[in-house]
């Protein structure tokens, strides 16, 4: 049965994943499956490659910096107080602007997401130093595909 909480400011489970902090805030675990939540930090200039998820919806609410969020040929500017909607099953990227990190909630549903960023990432340890490793793409190939994720190249220009 799930129970209610709050988890605080600094409170959740913290992960090294593809270069950026990812603390989770929510977990299938902790919602019947229904959704994962975690927080994400991606360090200006950041982008993942153009990939896609095979079965979870992908949403972002941004809290602090701004982006351009790639889906499906569309482009889409998207900054403090906007929300994003990925649907599964589109390619999709994005671009954080250079001048300061992204720092957004990301919502998955179904859940899931949290496995994924175990798999391909790191604990980021309570004091979350010193940082990130480099990203091996052939394990994170791997780990993408055991997730129903497929990776589809790099991320957009502009």
């Amino acid at each position: 049965m799930t129970r209610p909480y709050v988890r605080g400011k600094e409170e959740g489970e913290a992960l090294w994943f593809l270069g950026s902090l990812v603390t989770v805030k929510a977990s299938g675990a902790e919602t019947g499956g229904r959704l994962t939540v975690v927080e994400f930090v991606n360090p200006p200039g950041f982008a993942p490659p153009l990939h896609r998820h095979l079965d979870e919806d992908e949403m972002f609410y941004v809290l602090s910096g701004s982006a351009r969020f790639h889906c499906d040929g569309e482009v889409f500017e998207a900054g403090p107080g906007d929300f994003v909607l990925l649907p599964a099953r589109l390619p999709h990227s994005f671009a954080v602007d250079a001048g300061e990190p992204l720092r957004t909630l990301q919502i998955t549903t179904p859940s899931g997401f949290e496995d994924f960023a175990r798999d391909a990432g790191e604990p980021a340890g309570s004091y979350r130093l010193p940082g990130p490793g480099p990203v091996d793409p052939i394990a994170l190939g791997h780990a993408a595909a055991r997730h129903a994720i497929e990776l589809l190249g790099p991320p957009p220009q502009g």
